[in-house]
């Protein structure tokens, strides 16, 4: 750094240290003081450096300026943003500099109120966000710490060079301070959003007119969809995600792919044994399940749901939503081998067992099902979610899929009423039709989803290909399509596949010519009233 300026106290290094997380703040200020830097700080920061018995001028008495309005106002004084501001290499910003006596700041220590887990207007900080700023606007001259865990690579680097921080270390904490200010004002923005009732112009269902997400890289991956992309995953800033919690016991890092796949596999396990309070498997393949299962205990969900499709099973993902015990692993290990398991955990012996028998597999564990975000969510929450995926030069933006309607609420349209038994075959295969990339179909019975057939460009076509994979094995059970059927034949292809009960949203221009045709074959159809495209 530079410090020509005339009045910077011989050359003497300053530091303006204001933080809200005080993790290493005290360590840290004694080792500047050690370097021979003169501290300035206020409030409880400058009280615990002073405890820790360490040197340090209060921010009131370096400005002549007392701190008002119970402590918003601090810190927003041109005596210190003058001197963290200053051009050192401008004649004008020097003179200005000398006429107000203003001195140099070479160092900017900052973190911000914690707002993303106490929302309110107290938290929205001030001055902090301003320190940072003006720190990193000039990072030529001056450096700016946010984070704590910096605190120890940066004494290091002042020890080693003169307390003199190189351009590329000042430059990247710049960015570190934009990134952390922009994520505190996104979840401003947000909690605004959350907690302001809507325009009376705008519909009850606008989305916002602003988004702002800010996200840090959380682990870089092997690659992204294929090998010639770079691919990383991102979180949060501020947040913890299932995916930093997950412990693996074996194999090669998760790709891009995996990951994808397996929080697929996840979410739907979760789901289907929540509708069933029971044991709950899913197996995805390509982002699409080729098996789904439920069963009175995990072993049989999981060859259940192995059974579906064991051709496709072949390098895919399986999700269990119960401990893994040695009986599920019996049933692994005479099925094909999978890519990643991911479970809640393991008893004793399990991941050795499986590790010995499928040491190229990836076996996972999640930290803390029970709080995952990959939980299902209710619908209320749902709406305050979005979802976001690129086009050229923009984003579609819609709030997160969920499963608003329940059976109670689903509307019979035929002559013949469905059973209970059939009811539930259709309240499973609608939930696992959710997750098909469209056109979906699924054929299931007695809680297996024997059939799927998935994106396909017609729905005769789907229903086609799962009557093929069901093979006769959802014969009396349900056929869920995740839109309506345009014409009767994909009515007639549900029948022929031996379905009893169609569940689909309804609302096609024919829907008395589909209800016909279910009544002349039969069967029963019930109408959600929601649609479940999945693109």
């Amino acid at each position: 750094m530079n410090s020509r300026v005339v009045n910077s106290s011989a050359g003497r290094r300053r530091a303006l240290l204001s933080v809200f997380d005080k993790s290493g703040i005290v360590e840290f200020a004694g080792g500047l003081v050690e370097l021979g830097w003169e501290l300035i700080s206020s409030g409880g920061t400058a009280e615990a450096i002073s405890a820790g018995g360490i040197a340090v001028t209060d921010v009131a008495d370096y400005t002549g300026s007392p701190i008002m309005l119970g402590h918003r106002v601090a810190t927003l004084h041109p005596r210190l943003h003058g001197g963290i501001l200053a051009d050192r290499e401008d004649p004008e910003h020097q003179e200005d500099l000398i006429a107000n006596n203003i001195e140099v700041i070479d160092l900017v220590v900052s973190n911000l109120y914690p707002f993303r887990s106490e929302p309110g207007i107290e938290m929205i900080d001030i001055g902090g966000p301003t320190l940072m700023r003006s720190a990193a606007k000039n990072h030529e001259y001056v450096g700016v710490v946010t984070n704590p865990a910096d605190y120890e690579s940066i004494l290091e680097e002042l020890r080693a060079n003169d307390s003199d921080l190189s351009a590329q270390t000042r430059r990247r904490l710049a960015r570190a301070a934009f990134a952390h200010t922009a994520a505190y004002d996104a979840a401003i923005v947000g909690w605004l959003d959350s907690t302001e009732p809507e325009p009376a112009a705008l519909p009850p269902t606008a989305l916002p007119p602003t988004i702002h997400i800010a996200l840090e890289r959380a682990e870089v991956l092997r690659y992204g969809e294929n090998p010639h992309q770079r691919g990383a995953r991102y979180r949060s800033i501020g947040e913890t995600s299932m995916w930093d919690q997950i412990e693996q016991y074996s194999g090669v890092p998760l790709s891009y792919l995996n990951l994808f796949d397996a929080d697929a596999a996840w979410r739907l396990a979760q789901e289907l044994g929540d509708l069933s309070s029971g044991c709950a498997v899913a197996i995805i393949k390509h982002a699409n399940p080729c098996g789904a299962a439920v069963g009175p205990d995990l072993a049989t969900a999981y060859q259940r749901a192995f059974e579906c499709d064991p051709r496709s099973a072949f390098g895919g993902i399986v999700a269990v939503n119960r401990i893994v015990e040695v009986s599920t692993v019996a049933a692994m290990e005479a099925a094909a081998q999978a890519d990643v398991i991911i479970a809640p955990g393991y008893a004793d012996g399990v991941v050795e067992r499986l590790i010995a028998k499928r040491r190229n597999t990836r076996i996972l564990r999640v930290e803390t099902p029970d709080t995952s975000p990959a939980r299902p969510a209710s619908p209320a929450s749902v709406k305050a979610q979005i979802s976001l995926r690129k086009i050229t030069d923009g984003f579609l933006v819609q709030e997160a899929q969920c499963f608003a309607s329940a059976p109670s609420q689903w509307q019979v349209v035929t002559e013949r009423e469905p059973t209970a038994a059939e009811t539930a075959d259709a309240a499973f295969a609608w939930r696992v039709c959710g997750h098909v990339k469209s056109n979906a179909v699924v054929l299931a019975r007695d809680g297996v989803a024997w059939g799927i057939g998935a994106g396909q460009q017609n729905r005769v076509e789907a229903a086609q290909i799962a009557a093929s994979k069901a093979d006769g094995r959802a014969q009396g059970g349900a056929c869920a399509s995740d839109a309506f059927y345009p014409f009767p034949d994909g009515i007639h292809a549900a029948a022929d596949a031996g379905a009893a009960i169609i569940v689909q949203p309804g609302g096609s221009v024919n829907d008395k010519e589909t209800i016909a045709a279910a009544d002349e074959r039969g069967i029963s159809m019930v109408f959600t009233a929601e649609r479940q495209f999945l693109h």
